[in-house]
């Protein structure tokens, strides 16, 4: 078979928002890997196979051998952040790589210096960061945004670009229809300084969907999940995804809830509390940002357990998720899930998962992965919300304006992955969603 979709041809430009521990993470992974000096595991573009065709034609390939994927020798890494400091200096100063992981790249990293960011300190108080722009109002500070990414792409010959939201939760903002429902009010609000339903990110996703880039947010942020960010997409024919990167205990949630359901057992209760020490970790001690990612963590259960399917299971059951700021842990996040499930004749048991995770080793194939998926699905002319990425994230976005439900469960959304390869791939996307 043979895909229609362009090549991947040419330099692509990677412009991440937030140069911490994850981006950092992230960018010293490829930057190994293309040398031949790390492997960079975990990444599914990378690693994975896929089977196209049935019976005798059947094959497994990797995603590569199917759809033109960029290499990692063809990206180029730039940044926004509001710590002046350089990739190679955030790569140290956030402790998740060992020196000796970080200093053959140094120089390629000390080349990655951020631009001024976009910051309303409202949107995350705990940051204390000072290489910030200064902007008449949101209207400006998207022109601002714009400006950066035609200047980066000149500056770095990249034909391409993909901006990546890796920057802290804001806090939570509420979808308020008389301004988030149709782009021209959206641009209104913009240019009125609506600084209360415009978040910095929703400059950040305009800029990019009005320079040509699809735009991917990794946080639990409101912002391209809102109809006027829906509508820009289709007007720029451009990808957009989200929201927030399935790391620790939501990837836990989402392969382990499917075992609950599918063996027919119930659920009393599923208590989900974390302790990480990072950035991310400082700024969800603030109660309004932690409720951004309160919104995101709960909505992963609620579509896989469904109540209204089996009413017997699934009715009433108790779900609580906490995060504590504990700085001697850094980067080394630790979940503690506790389920209190029952079964025959309505018995009870219990299940006890730890998992000490590293949140940016985690996080960094994801990165790697939306990217060069968002970059794939643009050349195959796909826009809008790509929700075969959704094995990525931790909140689907989905269009609730029509009552759509998000697909959560893990391998749900793993056939939806390999159903879009196959299908960019122009071969038969042949695997049912049950």
């Amino acid at each position: 078979m043979k895909s229609n979709v362009k090549a991947a041809e040419g330099k692509l430009g990677v412009l991440v928002v937030g140069l911490g521990a994850v981006t950092t993470t992230f960018m010293t992974g490829v930057l190994m890997a293309r040398k031949g000096l790390a492997k960079p595991v975990g990444s599914m573009t990378q690693y994975d196979k896929v089977r196209v065709g049935k019976g005798a034609d059947k094959k497994y390939l990797k995603y590569d051998e199917i759809v033109p994927i960029a290499k990692l020798d063809d990206i180029v890494f730039g940044a926004w952040d509001v710590y002046p400091e350089n990739a190679f200096e955030s790569a140290m100063h956030c402790q998740v790589l060992k020196e000796k992981d970080i200093m053959p790249v140094k120089d390629e990293l000390e080349k990655i210096v951020p631009m001024k960011a976009a910051f309303d300190k409202n949107f995350a108080k705990r940051l204390e960061g000072n290489n910030v722009k200064d902007c008449k109002d949101r209207w400006d500070m998207t022109e601002q945004l714009r400006e950066d990414i035609r200047n980066f792409k000149k500056e770095n010959g990249v034909d391409r670009i993909v901006v990546l939201w890796s920057a802290s939760t804001e806090v939570y903002v509420p979808v308020n229809e008389k301004v988030h429902y149709t782009l021209a009010d959206l641009e209104a609000a913009m240019k009125a300084n609506d600084v209360e339903n415009i978040a910095p990110s929703m400059c950040y996703a305009y800029a990019a969907l009005a320079e040509g880039a699809p735009f991917i947010m990794g946080a639990p942020n409101t912002t391209v999940d809102i109809p006027a960010m829906w509508e820009m997409a289709e007007k720029t024919k451009l990808p957009i995804a989200g929201k927030d990167f399935k790391t620790g205990q939501t990837l836990v949630k989402s392969g382990f809830a499917p075992i609950i359901g599918t063996r027919c057992l119930g659920l009393a209760g599923w208590f989900s509390t974390n302790i990480l020490g990072n950035r991310d970790g400082l700024v969800l001690d603030e109660p309004a940002n932690f409720r951004t990612k309160e919104v995101s963590k709960l909505s992963t259960l609620e579509s896989i357990l469904v109540p209204e399917e089996q009413p017997d299971l699934y009715t009433d059951y108790y779900h609580k998720v906490r995060i504590n700021y504990y700085p001697p842990r850094n980067d080394n996040k630790e979940g503690w899930d506790n389920i209190d499930i029952f079964g025959w004749m309505g018995y009870p048991m219990q299940i006890k998962i730890d998992f000490l995770c590293r949140d940016s080793i985690l996080a960094a194939p994801l990165c790697l992965d939306l990217v060069l998926l968002s970059d794939l699905a643009a050349r195959a002319g796909r826009w809008g919300t790509q929700r075969f990425l959704s094995f990525f994230l931790k909140s689907p976005m989905h269009d609730y304006t029509k009552g759509e439900v998000p697909v959560n469960h893990l391998f749900q959304q793993y056939a939806i992955l390999k159903n879009a390869i196959r299908e960019m791939g122009g071969y038969e996307a042949d695997q049912e969603i049950d």
